[in-house]
């Protein structure tokens, strides 16, 4: 005998919904797209260290030719909201500064949570390729 998956309670739809349906992407694919907007913009990208797949933090390195990098790191979910935006937002950590100390703040970083991503940039210009808060890229 078979039984057939209905219910007699209506699934709930528009803004009578129980929970927030907005989606984020996942890392990974978050990842890919970036990597190929840097890549279709000119740019090198690479990534660095592989984090979990659907929810790892992801820190951006933007190297510049004069040897400095620029880190980027997840801004805080609780500020994505209230910017009204449900997607993944990012903002500077560390501003021209030498690999080393970039270094060590990911170290730091690890320990807190192993699971996150970096991926490394070779461009100028963030302007269309990473959503960074306060209107920037």
């Amino acid at each position: 005998m078979t039984h057939a998956a209905t219910s007699s309670t209506p699934i709930p739809f528009g803004p009578r919904l129980p929970y927030d349906a907005r989606m984020r992407l996942r890392s990974d694919i978050f990842v890919s797209a970036l990597v190929r907007r840097v890549f279709s913009s000119g740019g090198f990208a690479a990534v660095a260290r592989k984090g979990a797949e659907e929810a790892g933090a992801i820190y951006v390195r933007q190297r510049f030719r004069d040897g400095l990098e620029t880190l980027y790191g997840p801004v805080p979910q609780s500020l994505m909201a209230e910017e009204g935006r449900d997607d993944r937002g990012f903002e500077v950590r560390l501003t021209r500064v030498e690999a080393g100390e970039v270094d060590a703040l990911l170290a730091r970083e690890g320990r807190f949570d192993p699971d996150y991503w970096v991926v490394e940039l070779e461009t100028d210009d963030l302007d269309g390729v990473l959503p960074i808060a306060g209107g920037e890229g």
